[in-house]
């Protein structure tokens, strides 16, 4: 059997995914880190942008994370995130809109959501 760590990605209102992993990747202040069994511990600050879990089952989940933290401790990994939906979740023409409505309102903060968002589906 390979070796796995348990997730949990949880957004401020809800539980997002839980299960066992070979590999998670996040983007942190201090740039993107990759995180399998074994890792040393660690606690960053979470970036927006697409979350990757390589399951142990093989499967690839991938969410749209913005903001939070992320914590590793005895084979734990927690993704505590202020908004996180996953890839399946998104509606992709709505986030296409909702996009363009950013860019011609000049609104970064929306802008950088959307293509988070938008980079997930096609990561997927």
């Amino acid at each position: 059997m390979a070796a796995e760590l348990h997730v949990e990605l949880v957004a401020a209102d809800r539980s997002v995914w839980s299960g066992e992993a070979t590999l998670v990747v996040a983007r942190t202040t201090s740039g993107d880190i990759g995180v399998m069994p074994g890792h040393q511990p660690l606690l960053g600050v979470l970036e927006s942008g697409p979350v990757t879990i390589r399951t142990s089952d093989g499967a690839t989940v991938v969410a749209a994370v913005h903001g939070g933290f992320i914590s590793f401790a005895d084979n734990k990994l927690s993704l505590l995130a202020e908004i996180a939906e996953l890839s399946d979740e998104i509606d992709v023409q709505r986030t296409e809109r909702e996009l363009e409505r950013a860019k011609a309102e000049g609104d970064a903060a929306a802008e950088r959501r959307a293509d988070v968002r938008l980079r997930a589906v096609s990561a997927r």
